[in-house]
């Protein structure tokens, strides 16, 4: 665990904190009923690691604001972050997560462990409790390889940066009940990553069609979930066109 004077001299966001704080993503108000919001993204374990998957719709009051907006990223080789609340100060958010690793690994010439990381995405949602407290909350979601345990892991938090571990799957966003209770019915730990990402967009399918904010997937326009995985060979995201077939698939299915 990093303490003390080790942990300022290798953490990118205090560094950035004391040097240049108006570019931190906590500067700076705007009404929350102005912003887009992004929504539901569900993660699920698999036989030998773990799927995350986002729908791609943004919406603004009762308004959609984007259809193809992403929000799943790759944070570094071997752990992936999925983000709903407030759409800018999200993406801000994953940019800073995603220079924090990268100045960690260059600062101590060894990349953090998982729970490491999912430690410093904790304090990065704590930075941002102020502006949840006035409505304009990010919420984010951590998976990824354990390469010390050599398996896939799932990491929640809540507002103030509490951060918790989930067994098998889980959701957040508006449609998150509705992606959990398809994955309760779906989803088993002895999952092959085909079997996975199929019930993880199954779970984006049926949240669609009870949550208004949740984008299904979109055939006219060629849109699909963002899908990506973690193995112990890394973090790969699926291209279009096999989303497209795995979606086809499910569909066919229902």
């Amino acid at each position: 665990m990093e303490t003390g004077t080790n942990e300022l001299a290798s953490s990118f966001a205090h560094y950035a904190a004391r040097v240049a704080p108006e570019s931190l993503p906590v500067s700076g108000a705007y009404p929350g009923e102005l912003a887009p919001h992004g929504t539901t993204i569900v993660a699920a374990t698999f036989d030998a690691g773990v799927v995350m998957a986002g729908d791609r719709r943004a919406t603004m009051g009762n308004l959609i604001a984007q259809r193809d907006i992403e929000k799943v990223f790759g944070a570094d080789e071997f752990s992936i972050i999925g983000i709903a609340g407030v759409a800018g100060l999200a993406i801000e958010l994953v940019r800073l997560f995603q220079v924090e690793l990268q100045h960690y690994e260059k600062v101590e010439g060894i990349p953090l462990s998982l729970d490491g990381k999912a430690n410093r995405l904790g304090a990065l949602v704590r930075g941002n409790l102020q502006q949840a407290m006035n409505g304009l909350a990010v919420i984010p979601m951590l998976a990824g390889w354990d390469i010390e345990r050599a398996q896939g892991r799932i990491f929640s938090y809540d507002a103030t940066g509490g951060r918790y571990e989930e067994t098998g799957f889980h959701a957040i966003g508006s449609g998150a009940a509705f992606a959990r209770g398809s994955l309760k019915k779906t989803h088993r730990p002895d999952l092959d990553e085909d079997a996975a990402i199929a019930a993880a967009i199954r779970s984006l399918y049926d949240a669609a069609d009870d949550d208004s904010a949740t984008g299904g997937p979109d055939l006219a326009r060629n849109i699909f979930p963002v899908v990506m995985s973690a193995t112990a060979t890394g973090v790969r995201q699926l291209s279009t066109d096999d989303v497209s077939e795995i979606t086809t698939r499910v569909l066919e299915m229902l």
